[in-house]
């Protein structure tokens, strides 16, 4: 059974995504707020953290923030009630895996919840098992990252988003199909997603960000790996 972190100072909202969850078995613990939450995160390890952007405290993004400077490569999931993309953008910059804006349906967030932890759990048995490229070693089954033997911490997501490449080196693989392929699920987070993730592992794994070598834009396709 997995086990969820729901992290809302909304109570009412709090417990009908409690409800919703246990409902379709999941085992879930809660917070109101960010300090709690934090600790539960780094105490209780879940396998999906779904977090609320305007918490007290801490706020969503610095939660985020902490969580994946400590280690934690568990799907983060932000719920929130802006409508600004900067926003949005800002939380996958942070690493969050993916975002949902209020208001939204109990059945848009299962399918989400569902797709993460289903990709998340299919990283140990995802091919290839291994890669190398400059001085970066990959580990899918053991989703472990290193660069110069330094361990370099990668989300679940970009793992997956990384896998795909891989899988499909000198090939161009479009927006859509990393949509697809990663989210999987019929309601799909716009492109900047993608870009915003492809960003984030170049800044981890390539020499030169600005000019990568390893993961590049095929403009008006989609990105490639060469390795």
């Amino acid at each position: 059974m997995a086990k969820i972190l729901l992290i809302e100072d909304e109570q009412a909202l709090r417990q009908a995504l409690q409800d919703a969850l246990e409902y379709h078995g999941y085992s879930v613990i809660t917070s109101a707020d960010g300090v709690s939450g934090l600790n539960l995160a780094e105490n209780e390890n879940p396998d999906l953290v779904i977090l609320d952007v305007m918490l007290p405290g801490l706020d969503g993004f610095e939660v985020c923030t902490r969580l994946r400077a400590s280690g934690f490569r568990s799907p983060v999931l932000i719920l929130t009630a802006r409508s600004e993309e900067v926003d949005r953008v800002v939380g996958l910059e942070l690493g969050a895996d993916d975002y949902i804006v209020k208001p939204f349906s109990t059945r848009e967030l299962m399918a989400r919840v569902k797709a993460h932890l289903r990709r998340s759990s299919n990283l140990a048995s995802s091919s290839p098992s291994r890669c190398s490229f400059g001085d970066v070693v990959v580990d899918f089954p053991g989703s472990t990252v290193t660069r110069g033997g330094k361990a370099i911490p990668l989300t679940s997501t970009e793992l997956t988003i990384l896998r795909l490449l891989v899988e499909r080196k000198d090939e161009v693989v479009s927006r859509d199909q990393i949509l697809n392929v990663v989210w999987g699920y019929e309601s799909l987070p716009e492109s900047r997603a993608v870009d915003t993730h492809i960003v984030n592992l170049r800044h981890k794994l390539e020499p030169n960000p600005g000019k990568p070598k390893y993961i590049i834009t095929i403009h008006g396709l989609g990105y490639k790996f060469i390795g």
